[in-house]
């Protein structure tokens, strides 16, 4: 069977087309204020998926290749699919509807939303004009979708969809996440970019330029409670990928890919067992690759294991610091202390790794005084590279659910979190801190940090160092991006 898979184009509301628009992202999807654009790594685990088992895939990126709803018609009409899959995100759920309708009528396919609306709000899409909604995890999913279609079985018997038959929908039961031993069965998820994609179309301001990201688990078991994909799509329950697959992949990249100077590994829980980091450390060692890596990691790594996963290639580690405010940080269950994040930011720097600290303005607690704990907070720390953002309650978070029982939200519909640019924009006011005061903590922050003399010492550590050329670069174009988003009312 012919399956397009697609990550569709974003609209505004004059009908402009919305460039760098990307849904695949543990936020609501938009336009990053840094140039940051992902792969649409869940549609690309489709992919190789489907591709295994005998079907025709085809992954098209619209925002990549800047195409609009015009071109993705003609593209698909062109590949003449029998099935198509189109990636959704909170954000822009009425204009991915809308296109996934639009293909299905120019097509005649079947048409399938993926996604974390997808667990959230099935009914709204099929109602809609979506012939089928995968809920959660979806690769498998869409692989069995494909073949049930392909040979008449009933879809009544694949897990973890919902569909209409005549005026009722049916809801079949929630599929079990994917297993350790079923995620080493996978394709990489690198294999798929290469065929599919172009990895220079990619950029996170955190790494090497070009990059690839890939799981190496899924699943989080931490608590915190604004975080939407273990809730939305692939739960709490940790699985992982074995060491010698992980490391299979690192060599792929590294023999196939030669173009790509860095892996980012985008699990939520890379770090959470330290064993098995010190296995792929031991193995990156033994085979001798020569390979630039970076992953998401949390404050309670110890000095001695990021010491190894330097020394294995690790350059950088993406933390969510998210407060200043130690009563903030138990309110959202993060398991932390600001003394724990302390710590491990010296140990991080001693080990001579690299530090993105993530912070979140408007969590429950929040006050102009807690506001200004967290600026002080990074001041102090000083990280090389420092994320400010709105806090946006994602729909099945406890945070979402929280702000909606207390009249916080001014939204009922999250496509409203983001502005006729794209941007991120704050839905939330307090009786304490306003709407106004979290955006205008946002901008002041991000001012603070990146446009003061006491940035220079961090950005020159940043660029005099291995690699430096290409930090230099991947700055440059972050900043250009940042200075237009400083200026963009003037």
């Amino acid at each position: 069977m012919k399956v397009y898979l697609l990550h569709p184009p974003f609209l505004s509301a004059s009908g402009a087309t919305i460039e760098h628009f990307f849904r695949c992202t543990r936020w609501q999807g938009g336009v990053s204020r840094g140039g940051t654009y992902w792969y649409p790594i869940w549609l690309a685990y489709a992919t190789g998926v489907l591709a295994q088992s005998g079907h025709e895939a085809r992954l098209v990126d619209a925002p990549a290749r800047r195409w609009g709803i015009s071109e993705v018609l003609q593209d698909a009409q062109d590949f003449g699919p029998s099935l198509v899959v189109v990636d959704t995100n909170f954000a822009s759920l009425t204009n991915d509807i809308r296109l996934a309708h639009q293909l299905k009528e120019a097509t005649g396919a079947v048409a399938v939303m993926v996604g974390p609306p997808a667990s959230q709000f099935p009914d709204t899409i099929l109602n809609n004009g979506v012939d089928i909604v995968a809920r959660f995890e979806y690769d498998l999913t869409i692989r069995e979708i494909a073949q049930a279609l392909e040979t008449g079985v009933d879809l009544a018997t694949v897990e973890g969809i919902s569909f209409k038959r005549d005026t009722s929908i049916i809801t079949t039961p929630t599929r079990d996440f994917i297993t350790s031993e079923k995620l080493d069965e996978a394709p990489f998820v690198s294999k798929v970019y290469k065929e599919h994609l172009v990895p220079q179309d990619y950029f996170l301001n955190h790494t090497l330029h070009p990059m690839v990201q890939i799981f190496t688990g899924r699943g989080c078991p931490n608590l915190c409670t604004f975080c939407s994909w273990p809730r939305t799509l692939m739960g709490r329950r940790h699985r992982t990928r074995s060491v010698g697959n992980i490391v299979d992949e690192f060599e792929y990249v590294v023999r196939e890919m030669p173009e790509v100077r860095e892996i980012f590994i985008e699990d939520d829980t890379f770090t959470i067992n330290k064993k098995r980091i010190a296995d792929v450390c031991d193995e990156i060692e033994r085979r001798k690759l020569r390979i630039t890596w970076s992953c998401n990691a949390r404050v309670d790594l110890d000095y001695d294991t990021m010491k190894k996963m330097r020394d294995a290639g690790c350059r950088l580690l993406v933390v969510g610091y998210e407060s200043g405010s130690d009563q903030i940080l138990a309110a959202i269950k993060k398991g932390i202390t600001t003394q724990d994040s302390e710590r491990f930011t010296r140990d991080a720097k001693r080990a001579g790794l690299m530090i993105l600290a993530d912070f979140i303005f408007g969590l429950p607690g929040e006050t102009r005084a807690t506001a200004e704990q967290t600026l002080a907070f990074a001041k102090k720390i000083r990280p090389n590279i420092v994320q400010f953002a709105v806090a946006t309650p994602m729909p099945g978070t406890e945070f979402y659910e929280w702000v909606k029982e207390n009249g916080y939200l001014l939204v009922d519909n999250l496509e409203d979190s983001i502005d006729s640019r794209g941007l991120q924009q704050c839905i939330i006011d307090y009786p304490d801190f306003s709407k106004s005061d979290i955006e205008y903590y946002v901008d002041k922050a991000l001012k603070e940090y990146y446009l003061n003399i006491s940035y220079v010492p961090v950005l020159l550590n940043n660029i005099l160092r291995k690699n430096g050329l290409h930090e230099l670069k991947g700055t440059i174009k972050s900043a250009d991006v940042l200075l237009k988003y400083f200026f963009r009312h003037s």
